[in-house]
Order: structure tokens, then sequence, then C-alpha cells
């Protein structure tokens, strides 16, 4: 049995995504015989009765408003997360099921790292890359890693038109497509701008791919099944993620094994590049000429029961109580307190 406390809610746009998750991983868990206390970083310490509450496995079809948000800001328990007395348990680790910038932007991390807590993901080094879409895109190029073309807004008509119609407008650091609008035209720039500003100051502008998609968990250093998104909507957006029905998500996804292959390497490629650890989930579209091209990496991918990594794990025989089990042991084995993978 290890003692773990699960770190969730937070006062991002993907609240609901974290507590939904966070559902299904304290069962799972708690199944495997594990002492699992929960800890909201915005109300701190969750009693059984408040876990009833908010730890719901439904999510909003819409993520929650600016208002909405500021007030959870408001309220976040910041620094002095790090002193809780559930965070300092002998023998305890930290499972992170957290997303958006305050959760996986690598503020968290370094503030866990300081405080000598163990837990489970990407140091603050690599879940600041990954969160940052500009320079995540840099460095998959640096490593021979395709992704599509991009600019910084503001950008200048040139650059725009080297991009082309129709655009992806979306924040540089958020995560599950909140604030993300495809513009059409030159008309509609702006206004997806503005939407992208309500979440961060710095926006990406970048080329639409017309190809299928597609997204693999990678869990230690083993790339998992390659999956198949195909969203009701014109693209993978926060409704057709978290609503059931929205999307059809195939695994393993009905491609040769060389375009299978060919993604998983893309997928550790990426994974590495970024200085990543434990897991993560990688998305990919294929470009108009059918190559996979990397979209963006998840440091702490969903773990709903619509999320892709669970799906990616168990078209390998992964189960989800499995996956957790193994996420907590990759952390045991990197502190030096115990030595479980495969379990």
């Amino acid at each position: 049995m290890t003692r773990i406390v699960v770190l969730t809610g937070g006062s991002t746009a993907e609240r609901d995504v974290a507590f939904a998750g966070a559902a299904q991983v304290v069962a799972a868990l708690r199944q495997r015989g594990h002492e699992v206390s929960v800890v909201d970083t915005v109300r701190g310490s969750l009693t059984r009765a408040d876990e009833s509450r908010y730890l719901l496995p439904a999510v909003s079809r819409t993520p929650p408003g600016a208002a909405e948000l500021a007030a959870l800001r408001s309220s976040d328990i910041g620094p002095a997360l790090a002193q809780l007395p559930a965070l300092h348990e002998a023998d305890q680790i930290a499972f992170l099921v957290l997303h958006g910038r305050q959760g996986e932007g690598g503020s968290l991390q370094a503030l866990l790292d300081l405080a000598g807590v163990t837990y489970t993901g990407s140091d603050m080094v690599g879940s600041a890359l990954a969160m940052d879409k500009d320079l995540a895109k840099r460095l998959f190029r640096a490593a021979g890693v395709p992704t599509p073309d991009w600019a910084m807004w503001p950008a200048d008509q040139r650059a725009i038109e080297a991009l082309g119609l129709p655009l992806i407008v979306k924040p540089s650091r958020e995560g599950s497509t909140v604030g993300l609008t495809v513009a059409r035209t030159r008309r509609d720039l702006e206004p997806a701008v503005r939407v992208a500003q309500q979440y961060d100051d710095q926006v990406v502008l970048e080329a639409f791919l017309p190809g299928r998609e597609f997204t693999v968990g990678v869990l230690g250093d083993r790339a998992l099944a390659v999956g198949e998104i195909i969203p009701k909507h014109e693209i993978f957006d926060y409704e057709c993620k978290y609503t059931p029905g929205m999307s059809q998500e195939i695994f393993p996804a009905r491609i040769d094994s060389a375009l299978t292959a060919r993604i998983q390497e893309l997928a550790l490629a990426a994974h590495h590049a970024l200085k990543l650890r434990d897991f993560s989930r990688v998305d990919f579209r294929l470009d108009a000429g059918g190559a996979p091209q990397c979209l963006e990496v998840n440091t702490l991918p969903g773990l709903t029961r619509t999320s892709l990594l669970p799906q990616s794990a168990a078209a390998v025989g992964i189960d989800f109580g499995t996956l957790c089990q193994t996420v907590c042991d990759l952390a045991l084995r990197r502190a030096g307190l115990g030595n479980k993978v495969g379990a």
C-alpha cells in the first residue's frame, strides 16, 4: 500500500476535466488498496463529502467563463499548497490530475520540487516547455519532428499569407482546445484572437491541416496504441472531447503498420525533445500529402471516462487501474521509494 494524495481541481478553464479524471483515479487507486486523500488546489483538502460533491465523472459542455475563472484564481491556495500536511506524509507521492497553465505549466511542479514532494509526471522544465506551444514547436523542429507552420500574434500580412487560410487561432499556453477558433477569412482573425486572449496574452496562429487526426499515449519509454479521432465538429474541440457521443475514437487506428510505426516514432521523439517523463499523450494530424505532423504534447493528459490516454493504453492490454499504478510506480522508482514498475 502507498499513501497517495491526488492533487486536482485548480483554477483553470479545465477544472471540471480535472475533477472528472480525479474521480476515476481515486476510485482505481483505492480499489488497489492504496490510502488516498484528495486536495483541490483552490479549496484545500477534501473530505469524503466534498469528494462526492466535486469529483463528478461528467464534464460541462463548455469551459468556465472569465468571471468564474477570476473568482477561482482569487481563491487559489498558491504557494501555501506546499505547506499542507497532506503532502508531507512519509513515503507518499502526489498524483497530479490537473490541467491548464496553473496545473501543468511548470509552476506547480517547481513548488513541489522545492517542498521535496514526490509527484507523478514531468518536472518543471518539461512541463513549461510543453505548455508553451511556440517553444514546443521550435523544439519539435530541432528534433526532426514535423509540425504545422505557425506565427505568433501580432503577425504581419506577409506571415499570415504564408500560413494561408483557414488558420487555427489558439492560446499559446492552454489545453483542451480552450479558446481555439478556426479563422476562415481575414475578417475572422481578430475576433478569434480576442477569444484566445481571454485565456492567454500569447496567441498562436497555426496552419490548418486538412487530414485525419491521430493521438498516441506514451508510458515510460513505450509508445502505446495509435488512435484515430473523428469528431462531430470540424475540429476536436472542447465539447467533442468531453461530451459522450460527440466524437468517434478508434483504438487501434485503422491504418497500415508503416504509418502506425511512424506516428509512434514521432511521439517518442516529441516526448524526449521536451524532456518529459513518466507519461504523456501526443497529438498528430496528417497534412495534404498524408504525412503526420505533431500538433502538441499533453504532459498531464486527461483521465476522464472519455479520455484518450486510457483508451490508448487499453488497446495494448493496460487497463485503467494498471495505468494509474504504473504512473505511481514510475514516480516511486524515480524517488527511490520502490521498484514496482509493471506490477
